[in-house]
């Protein structure tokens, strides 16, 4: 894996969504127009705070973020979503 060079800035945080259930619990396949935006994912860089609000997820935190929260980014063809530390819900 890659090391990634991407540094958010304030009170940001870099988040790799988790992949879209493709399958129900009862086994019916999910079609691509069907499926929904994941609401989860794993923290893969933090901003360094404001002097006012530190940050207080880390690098490796399984989170819930707002379903239309952050903004969409594509780097070296993964995507990634970079949003405020206060768009995010909890901590799993």
């Amino acid at each position: 894996m890659s090391k990634l060079n991407i540094k958010p800035l304030a009170d940001r945080v870099l988040v790799e969504p988790s992949a879209a259930e493709t399958k129900t619990s009862s086994g019916i396949i999910i079609p691509d127009t069907a499926k929904e935006k994941p609401q989860k994912g794993k923290i893969v860089a933090v901003g360094p705070g404001t002097k006012d609000n530190p940050v207080t997820v880390k690098v490796g935190d399984v989170v819930l973020y707002g379903k239309y929260s952050g903004t969409e980014l594509n780097h070296e063809g993964k995507d990634y979503l970079i949003m405020k530390e206060n768009d995010i819900l909890a901590i799993i």
